[in-house]
């Protein structure tokens, strides 16, 4: 099976995928949608962390050869990036949304990124604004950030659009067109429900109003 259509199964298996049609999940962006997915529950599960791990591992080896430090996004990627560091033998290292109130009052946890190759690990993507924040706060310590993986994308057009205006390569494992053909395989969806998930995916503003 397909790499995305693997993740997106497992992901779908674990219920770490919930979809509403008439009872919108609401993001912590505010926005309002239909489907909701929470790939923080594969920790829980060794054999689909386990694939998730080795998938970021592969897709770092192939895109991003020359990466020198792995850096996780917190909170949702710590764990992911920890995984991916060990199995590549890589140094690892974290970004916070924002700096401590107290102690050193770090964003980055660990050690110095300045002047080292850096490939950043993130758990999903919706608008991108918070990834991208992580990739702001290496790039002001001087790290060459080489681009950035993620599990899941929503393939929301500003997204695609942010990542590019700030010159960043963002490579993902799976995405919402594999996991929504995949949810109606797998019987958690009807092949009715295709429509109006993409209607919500073109419009996600005017949905639900």
């Amino acid at each position: 099976m397909d790499i995305k259509k693997l993740i997106a199964h497992e992901l779908l298996k674990i219920n770490a995928v919930g979809f509403n049609l008439t009872t919108p999940y609401i993001w912590a962006s505010g926005w309002k949608s239909p489907i909701y997915c929470d790939n923080r529950k594969s920790l829980f599960h060794h054999e689909i962390r386990s694939i998730i791990r080795d998938a970021y591992v592969e897709t770092v080896r192939q895109h991003f050869p020359d990466v020198e430090v792995i850096a996780g996004v917190a909170t949702g990627a710590i764990a992911q990036g920890v995984l991916v560091a060990d199995k590549m033998n890589l140094p690892f290292i974290y970004v916070r949304e924002k700096s401590k109130a107290h102690g050193l009052k770090k964003i980055i946890e660990g050690d110095s990124p300045k002047n080292k190759k850096v490939v950043v690990i993130e758990d999903l993507i919706s608008t991108g604004g918070s990834s991208l924040k992580v990739v702001d706060e290496l790039r002001r310590e001087e790290a060459g950030v080489l681009g950035m993986v993620a599990v899941f994308t929503y393939e929301f057009d500003t997204a695609v659009k942010s990542f590019e205006d700030n010159k960043c390569k963002l490579v993902t494992l799976s995405n919402f067109s594999t996991l929504v053909d995949q949810a109606v395989e797998d019987g958690f969806i009807r092949e009715s429900d295709v429509a109006a998930l993409k209607r919500w995916h073109d419009a996600p503003g005017n949905f639900f109003v």
